[in-house]
């Protein structure tokens, strides 16, 4: 192991320690220290990291930006023992990171991938069904991917029907109950991974077909596929799974569904979204009032309620 490799493992397990997850710089920084061996380089330099950072084709510069600010907070730690790192200026790479707009899934959409992901051939047969049914209970719950792929099997109650959400994007650990029928779902899902005879590696819900958990880049990728053969996401060259619908969708899909019915109920909003913030896991009301601006219709019916509230407006 080299030194940066050394020095890489040192850093992941002072982070930890102190409190953060750090999956995904971890995966990332792993790259950019394989970058640098692959050029036989002792330490890291701006210029190095700067062309590490600017590697992926068809991204847009907030992507840029992100490797490279995984990288500066890496350079910043390791300086303070090796004085030969470069730690690449603030704002080297310009860059603010837009929100994609939201693709709101129709039922039909949903049910087609879900066909399309029971068509997926693995040895065992498991693939096929654990992205449907992490499809179904994505479309079911409005859980966030991440929550999701992170699922221990102590966490599902099966018989009662709640989900264990884990300190997940905020800090924050909350129950989820589950309609019968994912529950149900989630039931099958189970049997059958138990049976299909793997020797599951971790605790995780779901799992691959040698018992790993299931990564969030594998997922992604997957799903691109699924998107691809129903027609949801435009073909790309080898290797690239293209722009479109992401697993994050369903989450948007299923709090636009369900404000849009309150609306549509005629119930009070403002009085209902904490509780829609809580079950979601958000760490403050308003940024469950994002999803509202995020999608047309709703927006619509959301100006249409306030513009009746207001002193002489339609009631």
């Amino acid at each position: 192991m080299s030194a940066l490799s050394q020095a890489l493992a040192q850093y992941v397990a002072v982070r930890r320690a102190l409190g953060t997850k750090l999956w995904e710089p971890a995966r990332t920084l792993q790259q950019f220290v394989g970058f640098l061996e692959d050029r036989r380089a002792r330490f890291i330099t701006s210029e190095l990291a700067l062309q590490w950072a600017m590697l992926p084709n068809n991204v847009q510069r907030a992507t840029w930006a992100r490797r490279l600010s995984m990288v500066r907070r890496f350079a910043m730690w390791l300086s303070a023992t090796d004085p030969r790192t470069q730690v690449p200026p603030a704002r080297l790479i310009s860059g603010r990171r837009r929100r994609n707009p939201p693709h709101i899934f129709t039922d039909h959409e949903v049910k087609q991938l879900m066909i399309e992901a029971s068509r997926l051939s693995s040895a065992t047969g498991l693939c096929a069904r654990t992205y449907t049914t992490i499809i179904g209970l994505l479309a079911s719950t409005g859980l966030r991917p991440g929550e999701v792929l992170t699922l221990a099997r102590p966490d599902v109650d099966l018989q009662n029907g709640i989900l264990l959400i884990r300190e997940t994007k905020f800090g924050k650990s909350r129950f989820v109950p589950l309609h019968d029928s994912t529950r149900c779902a989630l039931s099958d899902y189970a049997m059958r991974r138990d049976k299909v005879g793997i020797c599951l590696q971790s605790e995780a819900f779901f799992v691959t077909e040698i018992g790993r958990p299931l990564s969030a880049c594998t997922a992604r990728r997957t799903f691109a596929r699924i998107s691809r053969a129903t027609g949801l996401r435009a073909p790309k060259g080898p290797g690239q799974v293209g722009r479109g619908p992401r697993l994050q969708d369903f989450r948007h899909t299923f709090t636009t569904r369900k404000l849009v019915e309150w609306y549509r109920a005629g119930l009070d909003v403002e009085r209902e979204l904490p509780k829609l913030s809580t079950y979601l896991g958000h760490s403050d009301v308003t940024h469950t009032y994002w999803y509202i601006s995020a999608d047309p219709e709703l927006l619509q019916l959301a100006t249409k309620y306030l513009c009746g509230r207001r002193p002489g407006g339609d009631q």
